[in-house]
């Protein structure tokens, strides 16, 4: 796999960019803040802005590939898409997401996960790339199918967020072939 530097993904109604300090605010008020957002994830939801800017800047510092959802429509940071870890051994990466709830039910998160999909494929080059979704929060499962992605398997209690030790969902897409010559 190769090591990459996230880019620009634009999309028809999506721009999926690197985070900027000044995306703080919004991401703080759209979903950051929102303990129904933030229900099902790995990470606190954040009781600041400040804590939302140290996250940002951590990102920043990092090198994470992390991109801000942007749609067209709105004007304004309304989510995050990105890689929440990487198995170089196996060749895989695994792939995570949150929007504000205002953009609920409008096909941006399907319309930006395959895009990052298609964007992985061509840039970093991994064999696969998984997603997993709590088991009580099925709408997620509908977004990684609505994005090309097939369910694998469930797990018991393999993960851990705001409603504890958690069973979740396992979905993957394979790197499609290469023509034969």
């Amino acid at each position: 796999m190769k090591d990459v530097r996230i880019q620009t993904i634009e999309t028809p109604r999506l721009i999926l960019r690197p985070f900027r300090e000044e995306d703080a605010p919004k991401m703080f008020a759209n979903w950051a803040s929102d303990e129904v957002v933030t229900k099902f994830l790995t990470w606190p939801t954040h009781e600041s802005v400040e804590t939302t800017r140290q996250i940002i800047a951590q990102w920043a510092s990092s090198g994470s590939c992390d991109w801000c959802i942007e749609p067209k429509e709105e004007g304004e940071p309304m989510g995050s898409i990105g890689v929440v870890h990487v198995d170089p051994q196996a060749e895989t990466v695994e792939v995570g997401y949150c929007l504000a709830r205002k953009c609920w039910g409008k096909g941006y998160v399907p319309e930006a996960l395959r895009a990052l999909i298609d964007w992985l494929f061509r840039e970093m080059q991994p064999r696969r790339i998984t997603a997993k979704h709590d088991l009580d929060n099925p709408n997620s499962g509908k977004v990684m199918r609505k994005a090309g992605m097939t369910f694998l398997e469930n797990r018991s209690a393999a993960v851990v967020n705001h409603l504890g030790l958690r069973d979740v969902a396992v979905y993957a897409i394979d790197r499609p072939e290469e023509p034969s010559l």
